[in-house]
């Protein structure tokens, strides 16, 4: 039987630090009050023009929209307290899962707006899952893509062709190489960079589902990680000289400049590598890690989802402005503001810089980010980055299984003992 675990398998966030008021109930003046509280301050602008334009065309609900800086922390403190907003503006990983197996969030699978979102990312929430667990506990809204960025212009004055499989892609760096260019620039001084083109070969070389079967005792990381290792390891030889002294902004910096023909990161960085050169055609490709073509999926996760709290007083209110957050003009602003891939069915129009993406999205062949499923002390951007500059793959990958299984042991616990209580009920 599933405890309420209020630990949350976080304690450490657990800290005597001020919170957000909660609000949700009656207000003074007869109206519904709803609060969410999200957890992107990039967009607290079009959020506070989404609160004013709820407020201005409903009667019976009033609106407050959270933005706070530090929004996971404060909504652990908030839960240790029992203090629940009544929805939460998240994303896709594995805090959602840590939330799910706690019995924060209210199953939403009678909310009729479900039918309008795109079946491959309620899977990918449903995979994120520690166990099964009957019930939906989230609408995603937005998500990203992660691949690879390129220049082009350049591309195009040098008749360059994009890359579909594995020996393609090596094949073109040389040729970019052979005419004086640098390929890639990488930036892998911040720790968290090196997990951008871990998660889009990741994808394509390991099963989607690798972190469960290794849960379950089914495979090992040294297996179904090595050749992702390998290939890892290969893009460096076609990247700047000394990648670790480089920041993510120097990157951008770099090439923005024209100082690669490609950059390996998701779509997010565009707006930065725009402040330098707003007038940079870029456009991205998937990732090509596998031998052939048809191997190749889009790294794409739910970026922000609505997720009502169990505590909620008026789901239906709650709803209400769920539906609001979902109407197609709303969708498209906050994909305009966020250079964002919606989840609602439809048609919407993308950043310029998705074009090379646009298939796997409108054919929903994508895969969610590895790292979704890691805890955050495990580190697991800083050992890539060590791994990358030791370049020893085995003791890489038996650190990585090594540290696994001490980070994830409750989540292992639970997961043989779910499958031993289902054992037992087929038999």
């Amino acid at each position: 039987m599933k405890g309420k675990r209020k630990g949350l398998l976080w304690t450490a966030a657990i800290l005597s630090i001020g919170g957000l008021a909660g609000c949700s109930g009656q207000a003074k003046d007869g109206k519904i009050e709803i609060e969410l509280v999200h957890y992107k301050p990039e967009a607290v602008d079009l959020f506070e023009e989404m609160e004013e334009k709820f407020n201005s065309t409903h009667d019976d609900i009033h609106l407050t929209i959270s933005s706070p800086n530090d929004a996971m922390t404060i909504l652990k403190t908030r839960f240790v307290r029992e203090d629940y907003p009544d929805i939460l503006g998240i994303g896709g990983d594995i805090n959602f899962s840590y939330f799910v197996d706690s019995e924060i969030l209210a199953d939403v699978s009678e909310y009729e707006g479900l039918s309008d979102i795109k079946e491959s990312y309620l899977d990918i929430l449903d995979g994120l899952e520690f166990v099964p667990t009957e019930g939906i506990y989230g609408v995603p809204y937005a998500a990203n893509a992660s691949g690879v960025l390129y220049n082009r212009e350049m591309f195009k004055e040098h008749g360059w062709e994009i890359p579909k499989t594995w020996d393609e892609l090596i094949e073109l760096c040389e040729t970019i190489q052979s005419e004086g260019i640098l390929p890639f620039y990488f930036g892998y001084k911040d720790v968290w960079t090196c997990l951008a083109p871990w998660n889009s070969l990741a994808v394509g070389l390991a099963p989607s589902d690798v972190c469960q079967q290794v849960n379950a005792g089914e495979t090992t990381f040294s297996k179904e990680y090595r050749e992702t290792s390998e290939k890892m390891l290969k893009l460096l030889e076609y990247g700047e000289e000394g990648p670790f002294a480089y920041d993510y902004n120097s990157a951008c910096t770099a090439f923005a400049n024209g100082e690669s023909a490609m950059y390996t990161i998701g779509s997010y960085a565009v707006p930065q590598v725009k402040s330098v050169n707003p007038d940079m055609d870029i456009d991205s490709f998937v990732m090509p890690g596998n031998e052939k073509a048809k191997g190749n999926t889009l790294n794409s996760g739910v970026d922000l989802m609505l997720a009502v709290t169990k505590e909620c007083e008026n789901k239906e209110a709650a709803y209400e402005v769920i539906s609001f957050l979902l109407e197609d003009e709303n969708v498209q602003a906050y994909i305009n503001d966020q250079n964002g891939v919606p989840c609602k069915k439809g048609e919407f129009t993308l950043a310029p810089n998705l074009d090379g993406m646009k298939q796997f999205i409108d054919e929903g062949n994508m895969t969610d980010y590895q790292d979704h499923y890691y805890p955050a002390e495990m580190a697991v951007d800083a050992q890539i980055q060590t791994f990358l500059i030791e370049q020893d793959v085995d003791a890489y990958l038996k650190k990585f299984d090594k540290d696994w299984a001490r980070y994830n042991r409750d989540i292992i616990r639970k997961v043989e003992e779910y499958n031993e209580e289902n054992q037992q009920k087929g038999e």
